[in-house]
């Protein structure tokens, strides 16, 4: 870049940077601390319309889950989360978000170089939203997860406002980059170490790595195949979380994976065309998924080598359904979402250090559904390489540091976006947003686990139904 060109980038950056400041005239940063509800304000209303689009036979199993805890309840409630935020104060300066930055969203996989990364996992309903709305989906996970492992409410209260103060010191150390060295920044296992610096924690993310690394795709063929009666392979039935379904023949599927294959660079493409699928299936998976449309498919190789992959549905993003954001992308026009695959897709490689390779999308399937109305998937490798941190296993401590590492990590994440340098002279360097969103944090826990209870009741009184412990 010629000196004029840079000198051009540094006083946009400066100017971006000084509008962020002048924004607390507006919202200051302790203005942040206080939740206040939306009116008419429903979270079993939100679910009830949320599984009307699902797999029916699979919803008892969603509020199964979401019963758990009132943090397993949590991460399956982006929709009314988004609900919440959109109807409280907001900044208004908007970055590619993951929509669902809570702390079990973070964990180790393979880059293409098959090095072994820790970030940002789950992109769902990736979209363009205010900075905030992560930060504090982010906050609230840490307080409930701290209750979970059993912090004191004093403890629960710190450990968020760490995760915050090192996602805002991280946000200025990242700005402070050139745009191409923020880019590049990624974590790599040994860098886990040295953030992680409790003995005791990085041996638990030791064990995490060690986990991770074995779960290739010869690990997943071994636990989840059987040879059928003609000696072909055929992936385990285990109702209702894996089963074989006729949403799709064999040729409908050989067509549905050439188009996916269209939407890989050509050397993943160039790849997998070598590959033929043998089998299918449906399978359950997380907490907020189930009963969305999700499909594991064996490949093999042209020397016999396995290869699993993971078509898995993509609705509307909860930004956009529930938070009443644009239906786009990165913020431009040319950025308009066309394929709600894609979206997930584009969020992925643009929030993560590096991405799977075999990313893709298909546009409108669904062969289970009368007239086949368009259901859209995204397509990804399943299972490989892929690990977390056994949050429940980590003490006061460690949490801390695990959550500071989330908060590091979110932040150069929204660092990808030009209106991060707004936000970080929005967030300064000092103490009040830390401060405030803890606060916030602390309310929204408490409401959480009253809406958990109501979910309970509602089951209860025969609303819903429910399937417990599968």
């Amino acid at each position: 870049m010629s000196d004029s060109a840079a000198g051009v980038a540094a006083d946009l950056a400066a100017s971006e940077r000084a509008r962020g400041r002048a924004l607390r005239a507006r919202l200051r940063r302790s203005g942040h601390g206080h939740f206040v509800p939306p009116p008419h304000r429903d979270p079993v209303a939100v679910l009830e319309n949320q599984n009307k689009t699902r797999l029916q036979d699979l919803i008892g199993v969603r509020i199964g889950r979401m019963l758990q805890s009132p943090f397993a309840y949590y991460r399956g409630t982006a929709a009314q989360m988004a609900v919440d935020l959109a109807a409280g104060p907001t900044t208004d300066l908007r970055v590619v978000a993951c929509g669902d930055a809570h702390i079990s969203n973070f964990g180790f996989f393979a880059s293409p170089e098959r090095a072994l990364l820790f970030d940002l996992n789950d992109f769902d309903e990736g979209g363009f939203a205010p900075w905030e709305w992560d930060v504090k989906r982010l906050a609230a996970s840490v307080h409930l997860g701290g209750r979970e492992i059993g912090l004191s409410e004093v403890n629960c209260r710190d450990a968020s406002a760490q995760a915050v103060a090192a996602y805002q010191t991280g946000l200025a150390e990242f700005m402070a980059k050139s745009a191409v060295e923020r880019y590049y920044t990624q974590v790599n296992t040994d860098q886990v170490d040295s953030l992680l610096t409790d003995p005791v924690s990085q041996k638990l993310s030791r064990k995490a790595v060690r986990k991770a690394r074995s779960r290739t795709s010869e690990q997943v063929l071994a636990k989840l195949t059987t040879r059928s009666a003609d000696g072909g392979l055929v992936i385990i039935d285990e109702p209702p979380l894996t089963r074989h379904v006729d949403h799709a023949t064999r040729d409908q599927m050989d067509d549905l994976f050439a188009r996916y294959r269209s939407t890989l660079r050509e050397d993943s493409a160039t790849l997998l065309a070598q590959f033929r699928i043998v089998d299918v299936v449906l399978r359950v998976v997380g907490v907020g998924s189930v009963g969305t449309r999700c499909y594991v498919i064996l490949l093999i190789g042209p020397a016999g080598e396995p290869m699993f992959l993971q078509a898995k549905e993509a609705g509307t993003s909860v930004l956009v359904s529930h938070g009443q954001m644009p239906s786009v992308v990165a913020g431009h026009v040319d950025a308009r979402v066309q394929s709600e695959g894609q979206r997930v897709v584009a969020a992925q490689r643009i929030l993560q250090a590096q991405s799977d390779p075999f990313l893709g999308w298909i546009v409108g399937w669904a062969g289970d559904l009368p007239n086949r109305p368009r259901v859209d998937f995204y397509w990804r490798q399943f299972r490989d390489m892929k690990g977390s941190i056994d949050l429940g296993s980590l003490n006061g401590s460690q949490f801390c540091a695990y959550v500071r590492l989330c908060g590091k990590l979110l932040a150069r994440a929204h660092s990808q976006s030009f209106e991060a340098h707004a936000t970080a002279g929005y967030l300064g360097t000092s103490g009040p947003f830390a401060e405030s969103v803890s606060k916030w944090a602390a309310q929204y826990a408490d409401v959480c686990e009253a809406d958990h209870a109501a979910l309970k009741l509602a089951v209860d009184e025969g609303r819903l139904p429910v399937e417990y412990n599968v």
